[in-house]
């Protein structure tokens, strides 16, 4: 009933702890530099802005770049729009002429089901979703100043909560969390980077256009498990079928995504991503698919971390050892 109750209300009250994982994540992050400009006899609150506004300058830096690849793809929309209609049309002709349906019924069948698409997404619905993420892009600074300017009180809070007895260990579970966090999602960035150059480059010896925000975009779903691999492969496969002349540069491309997804799965994360957290894969995949389900994409993008930390503080204490255990990439000798 304890572990019913706690999952009701992490998918309840997502709303207010999504923010706040995230902005305690990146507020791990910020801490090493925090800590060396404070070092240096910088206010406290004077180190904090500095800190943030050299981080979300680099965001900003890179949000800016993203646009201005997107926006070359966005003047090119309406004709590849056009050009994907022309194909569309020839493809329900050849399946009207080899299956013996009537092109009309197909079309039908095309309008229907894109109108029930569209219609599935009410209007209410989309701005009530565009006002949670714009809800949340500003709650993410104001959490992240606040978490790094009172990170005294909270570190003495926890002392304070588990008693005197347990001050070193909840200290070195502290750290030990701080480390994990710090690692992990350094290695996640070059990972990112990696995935982005690999992606980058294979689409343009291939000629497909807009190589550069495909692959950097390609990167950034790679991130969200299962799901976002289909989707980076998909985009620069419909962009081959419309700008090229002959299908196989689509069949070029997924070939592409499916040996850049083997080197990631088997040399990328293994080496860099994976080996910071210690999780096995049965672990991991339960912990995507039920912060899935409970938050969604955001859910995706930290259950892994969440994972980690969770085995780690099961591994410091006792009764609790055998969970840590069974997360543990640690086989027992059969």
């Amino acid at each position: 009933m304890g572990l019913l109750a706690f999952f009701f209300t992490l998918y309840i009250a997502q709303s207010i702890i999504i923010p706040l994982v995230f902005a305690t994540i990146l507020g791990i992050v910020l801490l090493p530099a925090l800590n060396l400009i404070i070092k240096l006899k910088v206010h406290r609150v004077v180190a904090i802005a500095s800190v943030m506004f050299l981080t979300f300058s680099i965001i900003a830096l890179f949000g800016i770049l993203l646009y201005s690849q997107a926006s070359r793809f966005t003047e090119s929309l309406p004709k590849l729009v056009d050009k994907f209609t022309q194909i569309l049309n020839q493809l329900v002709f050849w399946i009207s002429g080899y299956f013996d349906i009537s092109a009309y019924e197909i079309t039908q069948w095309i309008t229907k089901t894109k109108n029930e698409l569209i219609g599935s997404a009410e209007i209410g619905q989309t701005l009530v979703s565009v006002g949670s993420i714009l809800a949340f892009l500003f709650l993410i600074p104001v959490y992240v100043f606040m978490i790094l300017f009172y990170q005294p009180l909270l570190v003495e809070f926890l002392h304070r909560l588990f008693g005197e007895n347990n001050r070193d260990k909840v200290s070195e579970i502290i750290s030990q969390i701080k480390t994990l966090i710090q690692r992990y999602l350094l290695g996640l960035l070059f990972e990112v980077i990696i995935i982005s150059f690999l992606y980058t480059i294979g689409l343009l010896v291939l000629g497909i256009e807009y190589a550069l925000i495909l692959g950097i975009l390609g990167a950034l779903l790679n991130l969200i498990p299962y799901l976002g691999s289909i989707i980076a492969a998909s985009m620069p496969m419909i962009i081959a079928i419309v700008t090229k002349p002959s299908p196989w540069f689509a069949v070029l491309v997924l070939a592409l995504y499916i040996f850049i997804q083997f080197i990631d799965n088997n040399f990328i994360v293994p080496k860099i991503v994976a080996s910071k957290v210690k999780l096995n894969a049965l672990a991991s995949i339960i912990a995507v698919i039920t912060f899935g389900a409970l938050w969604g994409i955001p859910g995706m993008l930290v259950a892994i971390p969440l994972a980690a930390i969770a085995k780690l503080i099961f591994d410091q204490i006792k009764p609790l050892q055998p969970w840590g255990f069974l997360l543990g990439d640690n086989r027992p000798d059969s």
